[in-house]
């Protein structure tokens, strides 16, 4: 009993360290001061000047066409690549393939970032929006294969034989049998691709061209002048936008859970 209630307090005391800043940025979104180190009165005026602030609401568009384009593209790509290497044969192909997806796992993001402005500048790419999302989609994509190839390699090897055995075209046996089977690694890839591309800055800041910048930019060079309470009010609403968003998708896997156990 007591070796639980240690159990307990520990990771009650972890969970805590881990969430005690984004606790004090909230509650600061709402300080009537700038300063954050005294809270000096109750005010919603951040937040009204959050929708009119043009630097911030640019920076926020900037973020999530990025997130939401790099999210598809790469869900697709990577989806595509697990199946590929799932189902090559074993040999030097399939482990070279799985090994170059490591690449930018493994690499820090410093050195993609550099590499990647090596290859635009060898192609004569104009740095800016499509240089950040091409370079997005190149660091996320990795990810959704590493989600992907589990899922694969738990799925019934002999549905997608069995399907084409009784005449399904093996485009059809893909969208009707194997991607259903291995919806959840899509989705999981899907969620990490977003949360990479929203949260990176380093890759961002050395690929992005004059004029375009991301909320991670935004915030770099706001630190160095002072960070506006205004960012404290958008953080808020996007942590709560998140936190929603992580509810719906637990109730849906539920829902699909009790569905399956009622078949």
């Amino acid at each position: 009993m007591v070796r639980k209630g240690i159990k307990n307090l520990y990771t009650v005391l972890i969970f805590l360290f881990l969430y005690a800043p984004i606790i004090v940025l909230i509650i600061y979104s709402f300080n009537e001061s700038k300063s954050r180190g005294a809270f000096t009165g109750f005010t919603l005026k951040w937040y009204q000047d959050l929708f009119t602030n043009r630097a911030v609401i640019s920076a926020l568009t900037n973020t999530m066409i990025i997130a939401v384009v790099t999210t598809i593209v790469a869900t697709i790509l990577g989806t595509l690549a697990a199946i590929g290497i799932h189902y090559s044969r074993k040999g030097p192909f399939k482990q070279m393939a799985l090994n170059l997806n490591y690449l930018p796992i493994l690499n820090p993001d410093v050195v993609i970032a550099v590499s990647l402005i090596a290859l635009y500048r060898f192609m004569g790419l104009d740095f800016g929006l499509s240089t950040v999302l091409l370079s997005h989609i190149t660091f996320c994509t990795p990810y959704v294969v590493l989600t992907v190839l589990p899922k694969l390699k738990q799925m019934n090897v002999n549905l997608a034989e069995a399907a084409m055995d009784l005449g399904a075209k093996p485009m059809y046996a893909l969208r009707k049998v194997i991607v259903p089977e291995i919806m959840p690694g899509i989705v999981t890839g899907a969620l990490l691709a977003f949360t990479l591309s929203v949260d990176d800055f380093a890759i961002s800041f050395f690929t992005t061209g004059h004029g375009v910048q991301n909320l991670s930019i935004l915030i770099f060079s706001m630190a160095r002048r002072g960070i506006n309470p205004v960012i404290n009010a958008l953080s808020t609403f996007m942590l709560i936008g998140f936190f929603l968003l992580l509810l719906v998708i637990n109730k849906i896997g539920r829902n699909e859970e009790e569905e399956e156990r009622d078949l």
